[in-house]
């Protein structure tokens, strides 16, 4: 049997709190470089695209962008690509899928005879699944 001769405050007390500081950094380290990481992410050439006020659609995991340039230049992705090469380019993109849609963009200033160009050049390679892309404007019908 026990006795307890002191019953004043007992400064061995356990305390059930959880430290949150380790795991405040962790997270302050992901966001870093989560912010870092996210700008590198994305294709960086150059395009000034047109609006559009269409329905937004659902984008693919790794869309495959062909790109025409003001100086009427290709580029799949990052890479530059000429016109007689285009067909291969893409086939090594899309592993020769050739059901794979193309996301195909072009500068405001590119005329819609060369941009057909492309189109046709798309249709000889086998690639038939084209779709458009634009800018979106703040309100949509």
């Amino acid at each position: 049997m026990s006795v307890r001769l002191h019953h004043g405050d007992d400064d061995m007390v356990e305390s059930h709190e959880i430290n949150v500081t380790p795991f405040i950094d962790v997270m302050l380290v992901l966001l870093i470089i989560f912010m870092v990481a996210a700008p590198l992410a994305t294709v960086d050439v150059p395009v000034d695209l047109p609006v559009s006020n269409a329905q937004r659609q659902p984008r693919p995991d790794k869309p495959m962008f062909l790109t025409v340039k003001a100086d009427l230049g290709l580029t799949l992705g990052d890479d530059a690509v000429t016109r007689e090469a285009l067909g291969a380019a893409l086939d090594k993109a899309s592993g020769n899928d050739k059901d794979k849609r193309v996301f195909l963009r072009a500068a405001k200033s590119v005329d819609y005879g060369a941009l057909m160009e492309v189109m046709n050049a798309l249709r000889t390679a086998g690639y038939l699944k084209v779709a458009l892309v634009g800018l979106e404007t703040g309100e949509t019908k």
